[in-house]
């Protein structure tokens, strides 16, 4: 195993600026006196003027000011001169990646060696134009991967960044599968390369025969599964320019195999926590904006030589900061085209939306683990005050009525903080047009009366909860919701119209995707909605919001990070 690290640029040692002194010696004696020159003679109309000893000094002190302000002056030059030296000394040290970038553990061997950026490869770069990043020809087998984690957003994210990346460096991206189910932890780079591999090689062994008429799997073989990307996304509408590639299973002997790639042609960015890199497509003398340790210049990096460039994780909205336009650009329509697009959930969400009237209100609440499960109450507090200021357009005196009259046994609050959401106001969508007031649903009865009285009768709009919480028509902390709003719905509402997934099975490994695809099947109906709000600080809901419900609109995404 050969470690692998880029060369360290060094830095340049500004040296000390020597103190200059200057003697200035005058000479007082008068030239007649030392018998050299002529002898000065005094014409008969014009006296001769004497020069004082004081005079001569106040002279002699101007001319000493004087040679000290010159030398002043130059000694600044120098100064700035050699500052400036150091600090685009420093840029070319910054901008280069300074962890050694090293060949996972237990997988290689070879010399001990170290592989780094052409020393030409800073200079010419550093500060070219970044869009896009590569302008020149390359061969088309160079490739890019990244190793995925935690659960499908996470993973969706990584992927909308790999993809970017991919185009901008011009080389093909090794998609990996996408894994649906328990999820895979991050860590750091040699042990999730190294699990990663294990897993893919003990679900190969254990789990493939399910498609096998009788065969018995292991049980773990059903506590997650993995798919193609493509069975549900459209990565082909990213055209042509797109490229990638599937099957790799995260070992060397794939790699060597189907691509002939060996350790001297692999380029390793390894990570020791999540927030290790970033890549930005400018040129900066700054530390590292937002969260991450070191930022990588995406030109230099388009340098490197090896056919491979193996990153870890990609995971973060925010990892790449991208200032030019193109490349903005380009982020848009990846992330447009994480659109869920399977046939099977698409017509199952479509009828789904015509049981609903065509026209309801829709919530996504993420409230069935970690942080979310234990700010449930805040978080459907919030998201019911959303929908009624924001969708309905209730005044807050109104709702702050509602909810005393609805909820007396609650402790008395105040109004929750609705803060703006600044990137959604970055990308205005039309108004849109009113919510009609006679939407019902059809074939299903509402789960309680209809208000009568008029203040209320814009409650009577079907609303369709998408939720990971448990039995959520019985869950207390949703009864904020089904006792103000009669008509409320969930996905277990709709048993026939979900009937479809339950024959969907993996081509992998034969396990059934219906239980993996209704959180898709949900987020689906829900972004169809006439108006929709989410939970904070979720992904999920971030990607119902922002990707989702516009796109099924015709609205431009938004863009976080």
């Amino acid at each position: 195993m050969s470690p692998r690290a880029f060369r360290q640029v060094s830095r340049p040692v500004l040296p000390s600026t020597s103190t200059l002194e200057m003697r200035i010696t005058t000479a007082t004696s008068r030239a007649s006196a030392s018998g050299i020159g002529p002898p000065i003679t005094q014409h008969p109309s014009i006296p001769i003027r004497q020069t004082s000893p004081s005079r001569l000094q106040s002279r002699n002190r101007s001319f000493r000011h004087k040679a000290c302000n010159t030398i002043t002056a130059l000694i600044a030059v120098l100064v700035v001169a050699g500052l400036a030296s150091l600090f685009a000394a420093f840029y070319l040290y910054a901008s280069a990646p300074r962890t050694s970038l090293v060949f996972p553990s237990g997988h290689h061997s070879g010399e001990n060696e170290q592989s780094a950026l052409p020393e030409t490869s800073v200079a010419v770069t550093a500060f070219s134009s970044i869009a896009p990043a590569v302008t020149t020809t390359v061969p088309l087998d160079r490739y890019l991967a990244y190793l995925p984690h935690s659960g499908f957003h996470n993973q969706r994210i990584a992927l909308e960044n790999a993809l970017v990346l991919a185009h901008m460096l011009n080389r093909t991206l090794l998609l990996p599968p996408v894994r649906l189910g328990d999820p895979l932890s991050y860590a750091p780079f040699d042990e999730l390369y190294e699990v990663s591999a294990l897993t893919n090689g003990w679900r190969k062994k254990h789990c493939s025969n399910r498609l096998l008429v009788g065969y018995k799997a292991h049980p773990e073989c059903a506590t997650y599964t993995q798919i193609s990307w493509n069975w549900l996304v459209d990565l082909s509408s990213l055209g042509e320019d797109q490229q990638t590639l599937e099957g790799w299973n995260f070992t060397d002997a794939w790699l060597q195999g189907e691509l002939d790639i060996y350790e001297d042609d692999i380029f390793y960015l390894k990570d020791s926590t999540r927030n290790e890199y970033s890549f930005q497509d400018f040129p900066t003398l700054d530390p590292p904006s937002r969260k991450f340790f070191q930022s990588i210049n995406i030109t230099t990096l388009a340098q490197q030589p090896e056919r491979l460039i193996q990153m870890g994780t990609l995971f973060g909205s925010s990892r790449l900061h991208l200032r030019s336009s193109v490349n903005y650009s380009l982020r848009r329509r990846v992330r447009e085209a994480m659109t869920l697009t399977n046939p099977v959930l698409a017509r199952a969400a479509e009828s789904i939306r015509d049981a609903l009237g065509g026209a309801y209100f829709g919530v996504h609440l993420r409230l069935g683990d970690g942080v979310f499960e234990w700010n449930a109450p805040e978080n459907v507090r919030t998201a019911w005050w959303k929908l009624l200021h924001l969708a309905l357009e209730l005044s807050l005196e109104d709702i702050l009525a509602l909810e005393r009259d609805a909820f007396p046994n609650e402790d008395a609050a105040d109004p929750p903080v609705l803060k703006e959401d600044l990137p959604a106001m970055r990308a205005p969508h039309p108004p849109l047009p009113v919510f009609p007031a006679e939407a019902t649903p059809r074939g299903i009865s509402c789960r309680s009366p209809l208000h009568t009285s008029p203040g209320l009768a814009a409650l009577n709009a079907p609303l369709f909860i998408s939720t990971d919480a448990r039995s959520p028509a019985s869950n207390p902390v949703l009864k904020r919701f089904t006792r103000t709003f009669p008509c409320t719905f969930f996905l277990s509402d709709f048993p026939e119209q979900a009937a479809p997934l339950r024959a969907l099975r993996s081509p992998v490994d034969g396990v059934p995707l219906a239980a993996f695809f209704m959180p898709f099947l949900d987020a689906m109906v829900v972004g169809q909605a006439w108006q929709v709000v989410g939970t904070e600080q979720s992904t999920f809901s971030a990607f119902v919001t922002d990707i989702l419900w516009r796109r099924y609109h015709g609205f431009k995404i938004v863009q976080r990070g």
